[in-house]
């Protein structure tokens, strides 16, 4: 049992470093698309140099990639067929909350019951999982 929750933990951990580092990348490369050269190496170039020179990227980006990492330690304890769904899913719903958070289109309806619906398939294949383990 302490295996199976110190790995959910590390998953919703997962999930929220994603989950708010997406939007967050998205804002920070904010930018991009008036970068230009001549030609396309050189587009490639720059783009690089901009968005590695930008701390408003890199910062999350890193914070992003710090999550991957957990990610990979978190599956040595995790079952896959759980660890997937957790943090893929979560990730899908506080990228939407911190994406609104940040001012990007609320959400409409549809998306709300789709979220609740995801956090409701989550929270049971963790229940199923938690009592296989005991």
């Amino acid at each position: 049992m302490y295996v199976f929750l110190e790995s959910m933990i590390y998953l919703v951990l997962v999930a929220l470093l994603w989950g708010v580092t997406n939007p967050l990348i998205k804002k920070g490369a904010s930018g991009l698309e008036n970068v230009k050269a001549n030609t396309s190496y050189g587009q490639f170039f720059k783009e690089v140099y901009f968005l590695f020179t930008n701390a408003k990227y890199m910062t999350p980006f890193l914070f992003n990639q710090i999550g991957s990492l957990l990610y990979y330690f978190a599956l040595q304890g995790a079952d896959i067929s759980l660890a997937v769904p957790v943090s893929n899913s979560l990730t899908f719903v506080i990228t939407a909350i911190t994406g609104w958070i940040l001012g990007e289109k609320r959400a409409e309806k549809n998306t709300y019951i789709g979220m609740i619906l995801i956090l409701t398939g989550t929270t049971l294949c963790c229940w199923d999982k938690m009592y296989l383990i005991e």
